[in-house]
């Protein structure tokens, strides 16, 4: 007999076997009630009820071909921008790890998988010669996460340089869709339900190799000097509103280094939310959201989250 999965999500009743003959098909890491602190930056937060890192693309495909039909699922990458709350994510978490790590560049395109790190993209677009890819050095995340939420820094953002993505659908048929399907804007995309980006390819621009690597050391040097390094953090907590810096509105109220238990604002950078210790997902998504109560008391803004809040509250 294989893995039994039963759980009630909002009223629905789910039910269903993996029978042993399907699971040993399976290439990849599948595991029951699995710890998401172990998979998420923060390292915080309650368990996945089934979580699975595909071998390729082929499994995948098997798994979503068995998977019950009113299973949710949630696709994470490194965890660097997610914060999971306490009662842990319902159904399936699939992680898209080292298997998604292709990285090509073909005819002036760079092909990167779902899985490559920002910061070994923008040092292979180095490599090639290509200029204008060094921001991404700065962005602690994957390629998938910087096409979904059309991430950025230092003046660019992935729509000026995303050229197309291939998606794979829930019934595992594949699509490529170009940037324009996407339809972005400031940190937001639109993709088709339930899809998962696989691939995404990138224009380039010929330039100085040198210039390019430089460019890079630059905007590492600055991280360090500006952000939060080595400590447990999702990267940036709110997004910019429009004519403002989310990190000067929470300044101007008074919450540079405002804590909830051992959740806290970085003294750093205060739009970086630590945890500095044993801090809950409660604890942190807390402290979010009394810092973005301050700030419209303050400055009559209301901050959106940046950083992406997945799963349950506890009860």
């Amino acid at each position: 007999m294989g893995a039994t999965i039963t759980r009630s999500i909002r009223g629905i009743v789910v039910s269903e076997i993996y029978p042993n003959d399907i699971l040993n098909q399976l290439r990849g890491t599948v595991r029951l009630n699995e710890p998401m602190k172990k998979h998420v930056w923060f390292g915080a937060g309650g368990t996945a009820d089934l979580f699975f890192i595909p071998a390729d693309r082929g499994d995948l495909q098997l798994f979503l071909a068995y998977k019950p039909a009113t299973m949710p699922v949630t696709i994470i990458g490194i965890g660097s921008n997610v914060l999971v709350r306490d009662g842990g994510i319902r159904g399936a978490v699939i992680c898209m790890g080292k298997s998604f790590s292709n990285l090509n560049y073909v005819d002036g395109l760079i092909h990167a998988g779902v899985g490559v790190p920002d910061a070994h993209l923008a040092k292979f677009s180095a490599e090639q010669g290509c200029i204008g890819m060094a921001f991404y050095a700065g962005i602690p995340g994957t390629v998938g996460g910087a096409v979904i939420m059309n991430a950025g820094a230092h003046g660019s953002d992935t729509s000026e340089h995303l050229h197309d993505i291939d998606v794979m659908h829930p019934d595992g048929t594949m699509q490529l869709l170009s940037k324009s399907a996407l339809d972005y804007s400031y940190r937001h995309s639109t993709l088709p339900d339930g899809a998962i980006v696989i691939n995404a390819r990138f224009h380039t621009k010929q330039g100085d190799k040198e210039q390019a690597k430089q460019a890079i050391t630059e905007i590492q040097r600055k991280r360090r000097d500006t952000q939060p390094v080595g400590v447990r953090t999702g990267g940036s907590t709110f997004k910019n509103p429009a004519g403002h810096s989310a990190w000067k509105l929470i300044d101007a109220a008074g919450l540079r280094a405002a804590k909830i238990g051992d959740a806290m604002m970085a003294e750093k950078h205060c739009n970086f939310m630590i945890n500095c210790g044993k801090a809950s997902g409660a604890d942190l998504e807390n402290l979010g959201e009394y810092v973005r109560e301050k700030v419209s008391e303050n400055s009559d803004i209301m901050l959106e989250w940046e950083i992406k809040r997945l799963g349950e509250k506890c009860q």
